[in-house]
């Protein structure tokens, strides 16, 4: 089996590869690159997995004219930059300590030893230049039933860093066979496990949240994380019923993850999960505008298209009532429509607070008129 693809053929990538294989030194595509180009996923980031040490690995880019940066060095890390194209360069690993959250590692030349320390088998899949694909423990099988699987023992896997567990779950809504369900031992283990999630930064759990909730179809992995306990670490209070339904509604529509994050509902939210202010915000109009009743008239006018279609079809999920064609007209009017109302047209009368209650009062009543009432109709 061989990986292809415009990333694979490129000259940066080539280049890295071929730079220390002339040095006597073994590298390897590895990871989500060579996955997804099974997948036929797109490939964004591209890592390189060679028994080279770190120092080696700078010095060898600098000798062949590129700039070697020492991005996660202490971790075997380099990042080599080629025609402005970035590679993550890392030297063979195997785990000597973990305590659930970090590894200390040591180097190896063994790429065995290397996969072994990897989360699933899906992802310890390596090729060379030559695109042939090296499969130490087992992925490709795997990766062609679209069965996310935990490399050898799940529990300690999960123990050397219990984000996995949330990965486990987005993995699944990303790769895995939605027919096929989870796998049931990696199921078993992340519910057996789930406490020792609170070891995990909030930054690192929302993180993945919001990895996981962007992927096309997140309701069954939700579900699974449900079932697993899973959901009630990192979202108290959520629920995730109203999911599926969400997703049905949005059919070919862009995928949002705070929408689908608004319809779990949950505690603290922003807080548990560490979202930025602007997501912050964002979360707080959906979930409180998703219980009020506008029109898509209204809505498309005090939010704009994008966001009013996110109330829309959360409001649909809750009631289980499908968007139409005139919802979608009114929101793109409302978004294009403009209150006929200055501050000039109210003064002198009215100033200080009461030019803006004045101002509130007017522009309610030309809403409720569905945008009807004209700047006579409103200042007679």
């Amino acid at each position: 089996m061989k990986v292809q693809g415009d990333w694979f053929d490129a000259a940066p990538s080539q280049t890295v590869l071929a730079m220390l294989g002339l040095e006597g030194y073994s590298a390897y595509f590895v990871g989500g690159c060579v996955r997804n180009a099974l997948l036929g996923h797109p490939v964004s980031d591209i890592d390189i997995a060679t028994d080279a040490l770190p120092d080696t690995v700078i010095r060898v880019a600098e000798a062949a004219g590129h700039r070697a940066v020492p991005t996660g060095i202490e971790h075997g890390t380099v990042t080599v930059v080629v025609d402005d194209k970035p590679h993550e360069v890392t030297t063979f690993r195997k785990d000597f300590a973990t305590d659930g959250r970090r590894a200390t590692v040591v180097f190896s030349t063994d790429v065995a030893e290397d996969a072994r320390r990897r989360d699933f088998t899906m992802n310890a899949l390596y090729a060379d230049a030559t695109g042939q694909v090296i499969d130490p423990l087992g992925g490709i099988g795997d990766l062609e039933s679209r069965r996310v699987r935990f490399i050898e023992d799940a529990p300690t896997r999960i123990r050397e860093d219990y984000l996995r567990i949330l990965r486990f779950f987005r993995f699944h809504a990303w790769f895995g066979d939605p027919e096929g369900g989870l796998d049931p031992d990696g199921l078993a283990a992340c519910a057996e496990l789930a406490d020792g999630m609170s070891r995990l930064s909030k930054e690192r759990v929302g993180a993945e949240m919001l990895k996981l909730l962007a992927a096309p179809d997140p309701a069954p992995s939700v579900a699974a994380m449900q079932s697993a306990g899973v959901l009630a670490q990192v979202l108290p209070g959520s629920d995730d019923r109203l999911l599926a339904p969400l997703v049905h509604l949005e059919g070919e529509r862009t995928k949002v993850c705070l929408r689908r994050l608004a319809i779990l509902g949950g505690e603290d939210v922003a807080e548990n999960l560490r979202l930025s202010k602007s997501d912050k915000k964002q979360l707080d109009l959906l979930r409180d505008q998703m219980g009020h009743i506008r029109s898509a008239l209204e809505l498309g006018y005090l939010y704009g298209v994008e966001t009013g279609l996110d109330i829309l079809l959360l409001r649909g999920a809750m009631s289980g009532i499908a968007l139409t064609d005139k919802d979608m007209d009114d929101l793109k009017r409302g978004s294009q429509t403009s209150f006929p109302i200055a501050s000039a047209d109210l003064m002198p009368e009215f100033e200080g607070p009461a030019l803006g209650r004045k101002l509130k009062e007017l522009e309610q009543k030309w809403i409720d008129s569905s945008f009807q009432l004209t700047k006579s109709d409103l200042l007679s």
